[in-house]
């Protein structure tokens, strides 16, 4: 069983390589951004509570985030045999704990945290972008600002955490999709 982690900056090409590792591996891919996103779509309670975190540019409490992804767990349990790609969880090191005691009640553990290493500057410049193109309403200057903020401050820490248990896999985020793919594979192909 393979279980990756893909971690990075708001914009980072997370979602993009999670498709394509999900693809590529056969894992099920869980980006707990587009289950928000579709609680708020459909303006579920949760999705509610969700946006009043979101559209400020903050992460979703650990307890709040740890319940959403326990239950996808739970509901697809067919779909995560041959492992999960966790895109954009953990993003606190009490939600990394969580994930391993989780991962671990399942028989099962992280293989690998893919980090995707990008510039500030060049998030800002994507989100930017992809706000223009999909119409994202947390993509915007302000809020951007905000998620980049909050991303140093408590996602940042956990690549040391991930480093010093020898999880942690740099990978250079600049560059065409394609690159970035190719030298993730190059990477998870030796696991």
């Amino acid at each position: 069983m393979l279980n990756v982690v893909i971690f990075g900056g708001p914009g980072s090409g997370k979602g993009t390589q999670s498709e394509r590792i999900a693809e590529r591996y056969g894992l099920f891919h869980i980006s707990t951004g587009e289950v928000l996103r579709d609680h708020i779509a459909r303006k579920t309670d949760l999705g509610k509570l969700a946006n009043s975190y979101i559209s400020q540019g903050m992460l979703i409490p650990d307890k709040l985030m740890i319940k959403v992804l326990q239950h996808v767990l739970d509901t697809h349990p067919g779909e995560t045999s041959r492992g999960v790609i966790f895109d954009g969880f953990p993003r606190t090191i009490a939600q990394a704990e969580e994930l391993d005691r989780m991962l671990a009640d399942r028989g099962t553990k992280i293989s690998s945290v893919i980090g995707l290493e990008v510039p500030d500057e060049m998030l800002t410049e994507r989100m930017i972008l992809r706000g223009q193109q999909t119409g994202r309403a947390d993509d915007n200057e302000r809020t951007i600002k905000q998620r980049i903020a909050v991303y140093h401050k408590q996602t940042a820490p956990l690549k040391d955490h991930y480093t010093t248990s020898g999880r942690y896999t740099k990978i250079n985020g600049e560059g065409t999709v394609d690159d970035i793919f190719t030298t993730i594979c190059s990477y998870l192909d030796l696991i």
